[in-house]
């Protein structure tokens, strides 16, 4: 687990946010847009091993995605991303599963911001 959290970090560091919009949508990618208070698409679907998100902030209050286990335990989760901005969210190694997303930040997601990642 100690490696994939350092994968994970590594991966954050390298991708960045920078402000103004953030990087492009990579190639094979999986866009989710965050708003108040939902996730676009809520539902998600992806192959096991190397998982690449591109969050994009279309709301007005900073939001992030985090991935937890079926117990509730928090496996993983996104830098916080600004209003206005998106930024590339990788997971390498998630093994098949059904986890819960949802947004970390106080009262969202019990505001409605969370959904499903089924990995196959």
């Amino acid at each position: 687990m100690k490696a994939l959290a350092a994968a994970i970090a590594a991966m954050a560091l390298l991708s960045g946010c920078g402000g103004g919009g953030g990087p492009a949508q990579p190639a094979g990618s999986i866009k989710v847009t965050m708003t108040e208070f939902q996730f676009n698409p809520s539902d998600i679907n992806a192959t096991s091993g190397k998982v690449v998100f591109y969050l994009v902030n279309a709301g007005s209050a900073a939001h992030d995605l985090v991935v937890r286990d079926s117990s509730g335990k928090k496996i993983v989760g996104s830098e916080l991303v600004s209003a206005g901005d998106s930024f590339v969210f990788t997971i390498d190694n998630l093994p098949a599963g059904s986890y819960k997303i949802a947004c970390d930040q106080p009262g969202h997601e019990d505001s409605g911001m969370k959904g499903t990642l089924t990995i196959t």
